[in-house]
């Protein structure tokens, strides 16, 4: 009788085609980013946790505690308000010490968020390593820590604006939605640095330096009329700068007087909706792009 050999089906299959077949997968590979967003939101209790966790253990060393976070740009403020108010004669602008410190306290958010959202993938490497979870849940708790510190400065700023002569009006509610769009311009930049600071770790020593002169260029420090003496195409560039976008409408929303770089608010609206509409997806695709890369090498 004669005998069948028997064929191995899994014979001259390439080593892809043979993951295919039993139902294996590549470790780590990246979700699409429907399913990325559903697991990251599956993790926004530990993304909470782990902001608010952060936020205490920044001041644990210090003896005031958190109290720092008010402490410290109210600093910022004195040294600045010395050299631009006092040295430099800006208190042609009504009320500058308001001025001063709204500007101020809104850009040490963006600053404070992507200065620490460039480091939130390299510093946690050991944690990357160690656990599986999308990683866009550390550059999104380093944002959500600065939100709570933005949240105590604005008590003191509110204190300071009122302390100094403004009134109370309908058009502070204003400063609600303006600080909601810089937290999604904020969460998206904070996820692009974050993929960039993982690829290449000098990035955090050049990033104060990037910050410093984006300062200067956001009329944090003096009058934005300034910038009405540059030329036509320099002056129109500035006005699409984010951050002086962010700080003109929190300076419209809280002072009476405050002078604006471009008159017309509902342009002001857009770009600073357009900004964070840009950042927000962009920075939130380009860093799920490289989910895979993360802790490795």
């Amino acid at each position: 009788m004669a005998t069948t050999a028997l064929v191995d089906p899994d014979t001259g299959l390439t080593q892809a085609q043979l993951a295919a077949r039993h139902g294996l997968r590549v470790a780590g590979e990246r979700p699409t980013l429907a399913e990325y967003s559903r697991r990251l939101w599956a993790y926004r209790h530990f993304i909470a946790a782990y902001a608010n966790a952060k936020l205490v253990a920044s001041y644990s060393n210090a003896k005031l505690g958190q109290l720092w976070q008010v402490l410290t740009p109210l600093t910022n403020a004195a040294v600045y308000y010395l050299i631009f108010g006092v040295v430099l004669d800006q208190t042609k602008i009504p009320n500058f010490i308001a001025y001063l410190t709204t500007g101020l306290f809104i850009f040490n958010f963006t600053q404070s968020a992507i200065l620490a959202g460039t480091q939130s993938i390299s510093s946690n490497l050991g944690l990357i390593r160690a656990l599986h979870f999308p990683r866009a849940s550390l550059p999104l708790s380093t944002t959500i820590t600065q939100f709570q510190q933005l949240l105590a400065s604005m008590v003191v700023l509110i204190g300071i604006v009122l302390v100094t002569g403004e009134p109370i009006t309908l058009d502070w509610l204003m400063l609600v939605p303006a600080l909601l769009l810089q937290a999604v311009f904020n969460a998206g930049v904070v996820l692009l640095v974050a993929r960039l600071g993982s690829k290449a770790s000098d990035l955090k020593q050049v990033m104060p330096f990037v910050m410093r002169t984006w300062m200067y260029g956001s009329g944090v420090l003096y009058s934005v009329s300034l910038f009405e003496r540059l030329p036509g195409w320099a002056t129109t560039l500035v006005q699409f700068n984010p951050l002086l976008v962010y700080i003109e409408l929190a300076r419209y929303a809280l002072l009476e007087q405050a002078p604006l770089l471009n008159e017309s608010l509902t342009q002001l609206w857009l770009v600073a909706a357009g900004w964070a509409l840009v950042a927000g997806i962009g920075g939130y695709i380009y860093f799920w792009r490289g989910e895979q890369e993360y802790g490795r090498g």
